[in-house]
């Protein structure tokens, strides 16, 4: 295992015993409301600072970018954290949020780490080197259809999206397969792709920490990945498609012509 990933592994076990230590003391956590229906706790602070501790003191040099405290330094290395994905489930006693730690090397993501102390599953991937739940080796699922699949997204919940979209985006995908999933961890549902145990996903303007790490741990483990558009600009416009590789297409075609750009 690259040194990289397994100090990306120390800092998210780090700041999981924070969350663990906190989680039965919820009414007593200082929460603040960043914007509607967004929220930061004390929790999700102290994992950060834990994690850029952890960081910090193996690669001082290395940028950081995290969503608590932005961005800092400037390198070619570039770590991208998300301290507790799924504050809101965390903060309601859902035992579904994660760590997310993503190693960027100029414009490529190299490591990533997705961990959910609840569950105690450590997701990781290193770029041409497989990924891994708990150093077992992960794939994506053989699905080949829609008929039958089971698929993860997140619905919009700020006030400046296009919810009337997503919900024609929702209708159009009810039928042939299997479910939908909202579970409300942008991390984990890639997370979950990659283990095969989602066979899509599809979620639109999310920030770039809810899924460096998820979007490598895909790839990985075999499936696709593309923004509304069938091209690669999901780190940046946060609109995202992942699924196995027969499926991103027929996801597309559904996606594209109601949330794509036009």
């Amino acid at each position: 295992m690259h040194p990289y990933l397994n100090t990306a592994i120390k800092a998210a076990r780090a700041a999981g015993s924070v969350m663990l230590r906190n989680v039965n003391r919820l009414d007593a956590l200082h929460i603040e409301n960043k914007q509607r229906n967004d929220y930061v706790s004390e929790v999700d602070r102290l994992a950060e600072a834990k994690i850029i501790q952890i960081l910090r003191k193996a690669y001082p040099s290395h940028s950081i970018l995290a969503e608590e405290s932005g961005r800092n330094g400037e390198d070619e290395f570039q770590w991208i954290i998300d301290p507790l994905d799924g504050t809101t489930n965390y903060l309601h006693g859902i035992p579904h949020y994660a760590v997310s730690i993503a190693l960027r090397h100029r414009d490529r993501i190299e490591h990533a780490v997705v961990y959910d102390p609840a569950k105690d599953e450590m997701f990781t991937a290193s770029r041409g080197a497989g990924a891994m739940l708990n150093n077992r080796r992960i794939r994506v699922s053989q699905s080949a259809s829609l008929e039958g699949a089971l698929l993860g997204t997140g619905i919009p919940f700020r006030e400046n999206q296009d919810i009337d979209a997503y919900m024609r985006s929702l209708r159009a995908f009810i039928g042939p397969i299997a479910g939908i999933r909202r579970p409300g961890s942008a991390a984990l549902d890639l997370a979950y792709v990659a283990a095969g145990r989602y066979d899509g996903y599809w979620e639109a303007s999310l920030k770039i920490w809810d899924i460096a790490a998820g979007v490598l741990l895909v790839r990985e483990a075999g499936g696709l990945v593309s923004d509304f558009g069938d091209g690669n600009d999901y780190l940046e416009s946060g609109n995202i498609i992942a699924a196995t590789p027969k499926l991103l297409k027929p996801m597309l075609s559904i996606i594209h012509p109601i949330l794509g750009k036009k």
